[in-house]
C-alpha cells in the first residue's frame, strides 16, 4: 500500500508540472507570439491645431525667378547710377545733412510722404483694402491737421495709423499681373515692366503733377525729395555693395524679393533695398 501511494503521488506531481509548463510562453506552433519592440521608433506626428491633418508638403521659401535678357544694357545703367551716386549724390546729401539737422530732414520726409496719399489711397481701394484706405484719408486729415501740413506724423506717433505701403505696380501684381522683365533705368534705379507701368500711373496720381506744372521744376523737387532720403540713409548702399559678391545681380535679386513681397502682403516684407539712383521714380 505505501508503494502504492507513493506512485499516485509521483504521478500527480508529474501532472501539474506538466500543466504549469504548457501554460506559460513557448515559442512553439501552438503559442501566440508578442510583437518585438523596436527602440527609437519614429512616433506619428499629431494633427496640426485646427488643419485636421499633417500637410504632405512642407512650404519653403522658393528663390524668385527673374527674367533678365536686357542684362548688358541694365549693367551699363547700373554702372552709370552707380557712379553717379558716389559722384553727385552722395556727396551732396551728406553736405545736406550736415547743414540741416535730422529733425527737420524727417519733417520733410513725412511731408513728402503726406502728399503722396492719393497714390497709396488709390490703390488701396482698386485692390478692395478699404480698412487701408479708410486709413489713408485718417492719416492724410490728421497729419496735415494737427501734423502741420504733413511735417509732423501724429496719426502714428499718437493713433498708431501706419502707412500702407501700396501703389500701381503692387495693384498689378494683385490682379495677377507679373513682373515680367527686369529693367534697370537711368537715374531712377531697377524697376520692371509692370512696375515701370505702374509708376506712370502714380506720376499722375501724384498731387506735385497738377501743383507744379512745370516739368524742370517737378524734376527739382524729385531730386530734393531723394537727396532728402538719401541723407537719411548713410551707407547703406555702400554696405550693401560691399557685401556682395556681384553689387548688380544682388540688387536685381534683392528688388524681385522686395516687391513680391509686397504684391503678397505678407508678414514677410522686407526693406527696400538701398539704390544708386539720383532720382526718385515718379
Amino acid at each position: 500500500m505505501k508503494t502504492a501511494g507513493r506512485c499516485l503521488a509521483l504521478a500527480l506531481l508529474s501532472c501539474a508540472g506538466c500543466r504549469s509548463t504548457a501554460s506559460g510562453p513557448q515559442p512553439g506552433a501552438g503559442a501566440t507570439a508578442r510583437p518585438p519592440v523596436i527602440a527609437d521608433a519614429p512616433k506619428e506626428e499629431a494633427p496640426l491645431p485646427g488643419i485636421g491633418g499633417v500637410p504632405d508638403v512642407v512650404p519653403v521659401a522658393l528663390p524668385v525667378a527673374v527674367s533678365d535678357p536686357l542684362e548688358p544694357i541694365n549693367r551699363a545703367f547700373f554702372h552709370f547710377n552707380d557712379k553717379l551716386y558716389f559722384w553727385v549724390l552722395k556727396p551732396v546729401s551728406r553736405g545736406y545733412g550736415y547743414v540741416l539737422p535730422s529733425t527737420a530732414r524727417r519733417g520733410v520726409r513725412n511731408f513728402f510722404s503726406n502728399l503722396a496719399t492719393p497714390v497709396r489711397l488709390v490703390s488701396c481701394t482698386l485692390q478692395a483694402e478699404f480698412k487701408g484706405a479708410w486709413v489713408e484719408l485718417e492719416r492724410f486729415a490728421i497729419n496735415t491737421t494737427v501734423g502741420v501740413a504733413g511735417f509732423g506724423d501724429p496719426a502714428r506717433h499718437r493713433w498708431a495709423l501706419e502707412k500702407r505701403n501700396e501703389d500701381l505696380g503692387q495693384t498689378l501684381g494683385r490682379y495677377g499681373l507679373g513682373p515680367s522683365i527686369y529693367l534697370n533705368w537711368p537715374i531712377f534705379g531697377p524697376s520692371c515692366a509692370r512696375d515701370t507701368v505702374g509708376s506712370v500711373g502714380d506720376f499722375f496720381l501724384d498731387p506735385t503733377y497738377y501743383l507744379v506744372p512745370q516739368w524742370e521744376y517737378r524734376a527739382g523737387i524729385k531730386s530734393y525729395d531723394t537727396v532728402n532720403h538719401t541723407s537719411l540713409r548713410p551707407g547703406e548702399y555702400e554696405d550693401f555693395k560691399q557685401a556682395a559678391i556681384d553689387p548688380y545681380i544682388a540688387l536685381r535679386d534683392a528688388y524681385f524679393q522686395y516687391r513680391r513681397n509686397l504684391v503678397r502682403n505678407g508678414t514677410e516684407q522686407a526693406a527696400a533695398p538701398p539704390t544708386p539712383r539720383p532720382m526718385s521714380p515718379p
